[in-house]
């Protein structure tokens, strides 16, 4: 079974009498395990796609598969569940919670899903990416590259079956970025064996 799998995918954008192609009838499969990287131009429509595979936008044609669920024919509610559990997603401008600290901002999804919160765990991530002396700071006042890893952490802590990454290092310095890919490969190893089904099975970036 792919861990993701794409039909026909097709996405247009209206600006009055004209049509913009964004995502241009894309079909692809992504096995378990696997890591992928996403190259083009600005603008080419990197985005849109991993919105579409995220289940964030909704495609003018075409199926997106997460584990053989046509997440296309979900309901908004369904869809929003679904991603929950399944899908861990970092974006290009980080998407962080002002009004709430790094920890909170990390373990948010986990509450959201009624799920134990473990401060080990927490705190054996936020090591990895070298912000653990950062937890109990507002994100506003850290740096990008700092704010990129809290969105990293957030994406991870609940062991989603597949992970979208949006510009995923664009802020972090190469030594930095290195360091950041070898943990997200480490962490698909490891819950690549997991016994329940909050196993990490593919990273597209």
């Amino acid at each position: 079974m792919a861990a993701v799998k794409t039909v026909s995918l097709t996405k247009e954008y209206s600006n009055g009498e004209h049509y913009l192609r964004a995502v241009d009838d894309i079909s692809f499969t992504v096995e378990e395990n696997e890591f992928v990287a996403i190259m083009g131009s600005s603008g080419c429509g990197k985005t849109t796609l991993l919105n579409l595979l995220g289940g964030l936008e909704n495609p003018t044609h075409g199926c997106v598969y997460i584990n053989d669920v046509d997440i296309t024919q979900l309901s908004m509610e369904e869809r929003s569940s679904f991603r929950r559990w399944h899908i861990g997603f970092i974006f290009q401008n980080f998407n962080l919670i002002p009004e709430m600290n790094v920890f909170e901002n990390i373990v948010l999804p986990a509450k959201l899903m009624e799920r134990n919160i473990s401060k080990k765990e927490v705190m054996r991530i936020a090591e990895e990416l070298e912000i653990e002396e950062k937890l109990l700071q507002n994100p506003m006042t850290l740096s990008g590259g700092q704010q990129q890893r809290v969105a990293i952490a957030r994406a991870i802590y609940t062991h989603p079956t597949i992970l979208l990454g949006d510009e995923l290092t664009g802020n972090l310095d190469s030594t930095t970025s290195i360091s950041v890919m070898k943990f997200l490969k480490k962490m698909c190893k490891k819950y690549e064996f997991s016994r329940n089904s909050c196993k990490i099975q593919a990273l597209l970036v």
